[in-house]
């Protein structure tokens, strides 16, 4: 007599399936997004960072040489380079790879480095974009070069 009894119950039930495949799609959509997010500040910062100290190192032109003779890990901050006396261009050098190496040491596994070939000073930023717990080839990194 009545062939169609429930018919609308699996079309309400298929109907909150689909939804609910669409709001998982879009849930899953927005952590994708927030993730390119996250990467995209990192990168902004790590140019950011690799801009600073080559602007420090235009400034301490004295100093140059130690930007390229201490690694930036092992760089001590002086207390001298803190006031406006008492400062030598090689202590400002140690003082500004000292703040940094603490800049760089905010993205995730953070790392820099600063070379010389040829005139040219190479800087670069190199961190745990992949967030896989090392720094390896698979994460990318920021490098620039300038000369004096």
């Amino acid at each position: 007599m009545y062939k169609d009894t429930g018919f609308t119950l699996v079309e309400v039930l298929i109907a909150m399936l689909l939804l609910a495949g669409g709001l998982l799609g879009m849930a899953a959509l927005q952590a994708t997004s927030l993730g390119n997010n996250q990467d995209a500040y990192n990168r902004s910062q790590a140019t950011e960072f690799a801009y600073d100290i080559a602007d420090r190192m235009r400034a301490n032109s004295l100093g140059i040489a130690t930007y390229t003779t201490i690694a930036p890990e092992s760089a001590v901050e002086n207390a001298d380079c803190l006031i406006t006396t008492g400062c030598s261009p090689a202590d400002m050098a140690q003082t500004d790879l000292a703040q940094w190496n603490a800049m760089v040491s905010t993205l995730p596994l953070g790392q820099g480095t600063i070379a010389i070939a040829g005139g040219v000073y190479t800087i670069t930023i190199i961190w745990d974009e992949n967030h896989d717990g090392a720094v390896d080839a698979n994460d990318h990194s920021f490098q620039t070069s300038f000369q004096l």
